[in-house]
C-alpha cells in the first residue's frame, strides 16, 4: 500500500513537471514565434528602406549626370555640387539601409535557425518524456504486481496460519470435551458406586435391624411363651392341689368305703362349648412358643 502511494506520488510529480514544461514550451514557442515575426517585419522594413534609399541614390545620380551635361554656369555648378552632395548622402543612406537589411535578415535567419533547433530539441525532449513516462508506468505496474503478489502471499500465509490455529483450537476443544466426558463418566461411575455402596450399606443396616428386631421379637415371644407356660404350669399345679384337697375333704366327709382310685383318676367327660382355661393356656403356649433346638427350659417349681 505504501509502495503504491509512493508510486502514485511519483507519477503525480512527473505529471506536474510535464505540465510545467509544456507550459514553458508553449510560452517559449509563442515568444520565439513573436520574435521571429518581429525580426521578419524589421528585415522587410529594412529591405524596403534600402530599396527606397537605392532609388533615391539613383535619382540623385541621374540629377548629377543631368546637371553635368548642361552648361557650367556658377548657379549650375552650385546645383551640381548640391546634387553631388545629395547623391553622396543618398548613396550613403542606401548603403546603411542595405547593411541594416542584411543585419535584419541575418538576425531573422539566426532566430529561425534557433527556433528550428528549439523545435527539434522540444521534439526530442517530448520523445524522451514519453519514454520516461512509459518506463515509470512499467515500473509502477511491476511494483504494483509485486505488491499484489506479496499481499496475496501474506493473505495465503495468514489464511494457513488461521486454519492451523483453528484446527489446533478445535483439537484442543475436542481433547477438553473428551477429558470432561471421561471425568463426568468417572464422576458418574464414582457417584453410582457410592450410591450403590450406600444403598447396600442401608440394605445391610435395614437387614441387620430387621434381624435384630426379629431376634428381639423372637426373644420377647419366647419369654412370653415361657411366662405363659410357667403361668399355665402354676395354674395346673394349683388346680391339681385344689382337686387333691377337695378329694381329701370329700373322702373325710363320706362314711364307708373310699372311692376307687381308678375312678378318681378317670377324666371327666368333655363338656360342650369352650374348653377349660388350663387347656387353652397350654394350647396358646404351644402355638406361641417358637421351635427351639436343644433341651427345653426347666419349669420352675
Amino acid at each position: 500500500m505504501a509502495g503504491r502511494k509512493k508510486s502514485t506520488a511519483r507519477v503525480s510529480a512527473v505529471a506536474k513537471l510535464e505540465a510545467e514544461l509544456a507550459s514553458l514550451k508553449s510560452q517559449l514557442e509563442k515568444a520565439r514565434s513573436s520574435q521571429e515575426a518581429d525580426a521578419k517585419k524589421e528585415a522587410d522594413k529594412a529591405g524596403k528602406e534600402a530599396d527606397k534609399a537605392a532609388k533615391k541614390a539613383q535619382a540623385a545620380a541621374a540629377k548629377v549626370k543631368a546637371a553635368r551635361a548642361k552648361k557650367k554656369s556658377a548657379a549650375q555648378q552650385k546645383q551640381v555640387k548640391a546634387a553631388v552632395a545629395a547623391a553622396a548622402t543618398a548613396k550613403k543612406a542606401a548603403v546603411a539601409a542595405k547593411a541594416a537589411s542584411a543585419i535584419a535578415k541575418a538576425k531573422l535567419a539566426v532566430i529561425a535557425a534557433e527556433n528550428k533547433l528549439a523545435t527539434k530539441v522540444a521534439k526530442a525532449v517530448a520523445k524522451e518524456e514519453t519514454a520516461i513516462t512509459k518506463k515509470l508506468a512499467a515500473a509502477d505496474k511491476k511494483a504494483a504486481a509485486a505488491a499484489a503478489k506479496k499481499a496475496a502471499a501474506a493473505a495465503k500465509k495468514k489464511a494457513a496460519a488461521d486454519k492451523k490455529k483453528a484446527a489446533a483450537a478445535a483439537k484442543k476443544a475436542a481433547a477438553a470435551a473428551k477429558k470432561k466426558a471421561a471425568a463426568d463418566k468417572k464422576k458418574a461411575a464414582a457417584a453410582a458406586k457410592k450410591k450403590a455402596a450406600a444403598e447396600k450399606k442401608k440394605a445391610a443396616a435395614a437387614k441387620k435391624k430387621a434381624a435384630a428386631a426379629a431376634k428381639k421379637q423372637a426373644a420377647a415371644d419366647k419369654k412370653k411363651a415361657a411366662a405363659a407356660k410357667k403361668k399355665a404350669a402354676a395354674a395346673a399345679k394349683k388346680a391339681a392341689a385344689k382337686a387333691k384337697a377337695k378329694t381329701k375333704a370329700t373322702a373325710k366327709k363320706k362314711p364307708g368305703r373310699p372311692a376307687k382310685k381308678a375312678a378318681a383318676k378317670k377324666p371327666a367327660a368333655k363338656k360342650a362349648g369352650r374348653p377349660a382355661k388350663k387347656a387353652a393356656a397350654k394350647k396358646t403356649a404351644a402355638k406361641k412358643a417358637p421351635a427351639r433346638r436343644g433341651r427345653p427350659p426347666k419349669a420352675k417349681s
